[in-house]
């Protein structure tokens, strides 16, 4: 703000922001009380995945509020789970958007269950999302495909194959594609995802859990525990995730 501004005009904006201590005035006089304040953490986004809803992430989302979080810092939602994981990509990215938009962040983190993690990835890699995501967490992902995912012939299900098309375009050189941090959680008793040796991602911080099912991958405490520290951490934390 220039210095030799006219005592009149001074005079008008100390009478505007003694009125009201909440109301703060940008360069040029422009109004920035409507400006949503830089949380201080980054919001989450919740995606989650085949033949699924965005209602599975209760027990989650309400332990992120005990641990700190805002509501308004932590979204979910639900799509069509038999289009294409590209379609879903695009949508995660208009959440995204808005996220950022509503909270005033810079950038999301992503937690994705199972199929989630491929719609995800490839909003990574093809549509932006590296420069607005920090963290990216896959607990049980088909990220190399399932062979149970033969059993359906869906769109979704298809790009789920191992070796499908899709796959092997999103796997291309970089499977951690860009700055994000990638992290995966994986259970050997895992009867969705088989082999279940398909989620660990080359370049992520990779984590076997104890023997749990698929589901519980987003339910477990231990689980939970690990990847709230996984997306608080700062990107330069080195990080031990090992269960017992």
């Amino acid at each position: 703000m220039r210095l030799h501004r006219t005592l009149a005009a001074a005079g008008v904006l100390a009478a505007a922001a003694c009125s009201d201590p909440a109301r703060l005035l940008g360069p040029g006089g422009r109004d920035d009380a409507r400006r949503p304040t830089r949380p201080a953490r980054n919001p989450i986004l919740f995606v989650h995945g085949w033949n699924s809803s965005g209602g599975i992430w209760g027990t989650m989302t309400s332990r992120f509020q005990k641990d700190g979080w805002k509501a308004t810092e932590l979204a979910t939602f639900s799509y069509p789970t038999a289009q294409s994981n590209a379609t879903t990509a695009a949508l995660i990215g208009q959440k995204v958007d808005s996220i950022l938009a509503a909270t005033g962040a810079t950038q999301v983190d992503v937690v994705t269950h199972s199929m989630g993690a491929l719609s995800a990835r490839y909003y990574l890699r093809n549509l932006g999302g590296d420069a607005k995501v920090d963290a990216l967490v896959s607990l049980g992902g088909p990220n190399h495909g399932t062979n149970t995912a033969w059993f359906c012939g869906q769109t979704a299900c298809v790009e789920m194959r191992p070796g499908s098309a899709f796959l092997t375009a999103l796997n291309a050189t970089d499977e951690t594609w860009g700055a994000p941090r990638y992290g995966t959680w994986w259970t050997s008793c895992d009867q969705v995802i088989n082999p279940a040796t398909s989620t660990p991602l080359d370049g992520a911080a990779n984590t076997q859990t104890a023997c749990m099912q698929h589901s519980d991958l987003y339910a477990d405490s231990r689980v939970y525990a690990q990847v709230r520290d996984f997306v608080a951490a700062a990107p330069s934390a080195t990080l031990a995730l090992a269960l017992p």
